[in-house]
């Protein structure tokens, strides 16, 4: 590995060099480096100033830490452009074939672009934030504590990572710049949300959040990075003139890999069983890690968000089992009505689980699976401070219908986790939209002919076995 680090070095500081020598990378660098700093400088001073007037310094305060943490991600913005360059830009400038002769493997020339992509932007955010928080300790005397000031620095450093190497794997798999820059959509919204979410966890003074979002995306860039080393090749590089997008293809490819080779109903049905989910093994292994993790954070949630006495109250909750009221999307217990709203829940959220995993290797989508065992976890241990036997909580109203639920849901989790984890392994023969239309067909085998009558029946029992269950266990 240190041989192949020491190698991929000498493509590191020929990029850089080339880099530092472009005026239309540095300008943009020294401005977001210099000026904006400054900006933000001012920007605090006014808003400490106008806030004083009204007695209101905690807006200041949580207001300084967010700009810091803007200051440090601006700069690193320009790295997406260096990135989406570093590959196809110099296919189309046909100065890459050189590069491409020499007696480097395909994993140096891939770790020695991505290194010369990250250094000078992640370079100029540390100096940038260091301008920052001079300018603003001059003005304001504001300093960091000391694990804000690294909580910035690592996801600063990690938010870069994510951009790079999801930027360098568009690279590699464009044949220009202009389909390279169209696809950088699919990093700059979710980095946007990512932002978005993150500032609203500075403003709420949750910084112990960030760790977590930090070891998520630490988690993303690494799958990114695999998935890039993994369907890098040289030969494929330069033999690719044009993209295309053949429809009819990429059908005949989910077709075949969706029927795999049954020529029955009943023969399909039984591939499904037989040989799709002996394959999702491991899968499911992680997956039930993943939520038991879910059910233990919710169990310490309920020590930090105590829930008050009297919504615990019986008598409201049997008068919702019986009117239905209170429950989200009126929910008719007793009734076929009922079902379809359950069904169709169960299915939009794992809907909702898969396009969020295709953006994020499955990580994304586990994380929202985690959210009922995550409320389980929690109402499990505020009953027991209640004084109520968790054993009777979850026999009264988890186990009725979770005998089939929970096995669905561990199920279609571990297809989604198995549709990340072809993404990032090497496929002999395929390209990677060959490789992803045929996870995803893997998927939809596994969805319709185990997890949609699983959530079938646990839909029918949640509405007419769990509610009798729950009121014969707590009437008394």
């Amino acid at each position: 590995m240190w041989h192949d680090l020491r190698r991929a070095w000498i493509v590191t500081r020929r990029e850089v060099r080339d880099q530092f020598r472009d005026w239309r990378i540095m300008v943009p660098i020294g401005m977001l480096t210099l000026f904006f700093p400054g900006l933000m400088n001012f920007t605090a001073k006014q808003v400490v100033d106008y806030v004083q007037r009204y007695d209101a310094p905690l807006i200041g305060d949580r207001l300084i830490p967010f700009l810091l943490m803007v200051v440090g991600f601006f700069p690193i913005s320009i790295s997406l452009v260096i990135a989406l360059e570093s590959f196809v830009g110099e296919k189309e400038r046909r100065s890459i074939e050189p590069l491409l002769s020499s007696p480097l493997t395909d994993l140096q020339l891939y770790l020695g672009k991505l290194l010369a992509v990250i250094i000078p932007p992640v370079a100029a955010s540390y100096l940038g934030i260091a301008v920052y928080l001079v300018g603003v300790y001059r003005q304001v005397g504001w300093v960091p504590n000391a694990e804000l000031f690294i909580q910035v620095v690592v996801l600063t450093t990690v938010q870069a990572l994510v951009m790079v190497s999801g930027a360098v794997v568009i690279s590699v798999q464009a044949t220009s710049a202009r389909a390279a820059n169209l696809l950088a959509s699919f990093i700059i919204v979710p980095m946007a949300m990512l932002l978005i979410g993150e500032s609203m966890v500075m403003f709420w003074a949750r910084y112990n959040v960030l760790w977590w979002a930090i070891v998520g995306q630490i988690l993303i860039a690494g799958l990114l990075i695999r998935t890039g080393i993994a369907y890098f090749n040289r030969e494929e590089l330069l033999g690719r003139e044009f993209d295309t997008l053949n429809l009819r293809w990429n059908g005949l490819i989910f077709w075949r890999a969706f029927r795999g080779g049954a020529q029955s109903l009943g023969e399909w049905y039984r591939h499904v069983w037989t040989r799709t989910l002996p394959e999702l093994r491991t899968p499911i292994l992680a997956v039930v890690l993943v939520l038991l993790a879910g059910a233990w954070i919710g169990v310490q949630q309920a020590e930090v968000f105590v829930l008050p006495p009297q919504a615990l109250d019986w008598s409201q909750l049997e008068n919702g089992f019986i009117g239905g009221a209170g429950w989200p999307d009126a929910i008719r217990f007793f009734s076929v009505h009922g079902v379809g709203v359950v069904l169709f829940h169960n299915l939009r959220a794992m809907t909702l689980a898969t396009v969020l995993g295709l953006f994020t290797f499955g990580v994304m989508g586990l994380l929202a699976l985690m959210l009922p065992f995550t409320l389980i976890g929690y109402f499990t241990a505020t009953v027991a401070r209640a004084g109520i036997s968790p054993a009777t909580f979850l026999l009264a109203f988890v186990l009725p219908h979770g005998v089939f639920e929970i096995p669905a849901i561990i199920i279609t989790g571990a297809a989604l986790f198995q549709v990340g984890a072809t993404l990032t392994a090497p496929a002999r023969g395929r390209t990677i939209s060959e490789a992803l239309v045929e996870s995803l067909a893997n998927w939809l085998k596994v969805l319709l002919a185990v997890a949609m009558p699983l959530f079938l029946l646990a839909a029918i029992l949640e509405i007419y076995l769990t509610p009798w269950v729950a009121m014969q266990l707590f009437r008394g």
